[in-house]
């Protein structure tokens, strides 16, 4: 039984004012208690009240990236409301979402269960950052020179010296996002797979490669950059990078949950937001 709502509601979005009032009111009406918690840009904590059993993400796809952030290894689902259509992750439109909310209290939803990755930085042998996402980490040029020279190491293999404008490592989630336009491969939601992406490499014999979720991939800033290099998590983590530390990337101990959509499956999101032909065939 659900007993308390949490709305996390994008303010930045003006529309988000009036929905996340409304939904409060409908929530109450039914008996549930209910909470909105605002986020901006200031990129304040998120406070999650102790009896929460359900998260409204209201806003966009960073919005549901900041909510999983901090509900994943609370077990808390998360219902990701999008006020324009729907998104990639957002797949509950701003017109469906009392629907969508009776049928989870009805006990009728699908949950689904999305790999996070956990992120450290090792600078001299300590820890120096740890930070978790749901789409992806990648290091880039902070610099006007973009091209950076990592090494990449899978459970402790060197997988090759990769000079390009970045690397990437993806969740299935974050299939459809940067990895995508850097040329990755689209990973169905459900998978436990990491992506292994170069971004623009020197040599052309570096490929996406996607690896077992169970894997850990470290990247090692080599020396002699002639550009500053940053880490970046979700879009929203950065944190500054020097010659000789090691960026460990794995697979995080608990999972994001998503309330699936009940109007629409996950092929059903990527063929409508890349605009898949049909072909003329009818089924």
């Amino acid at each position: 039984m659900v007993k308390h709502i949490l709305i996390i509601a994008n303010w930045n979005k003006q529309e988000s004012h009036f929905l996340a009032t409304e939904m409060a009111r409908y929530i109450t009406g039914k008996g549930i208690a209910c909470s909105i918690s605002i986020t901006s840009d200031d990129a304040r904590a998120l406070h999650v009240p102790e009896d929460t059993d359900l998260a409204i993400s209201l806003g966009g796809d960073g919005t549901v990236l900041y909510s999983a952030r901090y509900l994943h290894d609370l077990g808390i689902p998360i219902m990701a409301v999008n006020l324009g259509t729907f998104g990639y992750i957002t797949e509950v439109s701003k017109d469906e979402w009392r629907d969508e909310l009776d049928l989870y209290l009805s006990g009728k939803a699908k949950l689904s269960r999305r790999l996070m990755i956990r992120v450290e930085v090792i600078r001299q042998g300590k820890k120096v950052f740890q930070c978790h996402g749901l789409n992806e980490m990648v290091v880039t040029s902070s610099g006007i020179s973009k091209v950076v020279n990592l090494s990449v190491s899978f459970d402790g293999v060197i997988g090759g010296i990769f000079r390009s404008d970045g690397i990437i490592v993806a969740t299935p989630t974050g299939s459809t996002g940067y990895s995508l336009a850097a040329g990755g491969p689209i990973l169905d939601v459900s998978l436990s797979d990491l992506i292994v992406t170069p971004v623009c490499p020197f040599t052309l014999s570096n490929r996406p490669l996607v690896v077992d979720g169970e894997t850990q991939i470290s990247l090692e800033v080599l020396p002699k950059q002639r550009t500053g290099l940053m880490l970046t998590v979700d879009g929203q983590q950065n944190f500054p990078v020097r010659e000789g530390d090691v960026v460990v990337v794995e697979k995080a101990r608990s999972k994001a949950l998503i309330v699936s959509s009940g109007k629409r499956s996950y092929i059903e999101v990527i063929r409508e937001k890349l605009h898949w032909s049909r072909g003329g065939f009818h089924a």
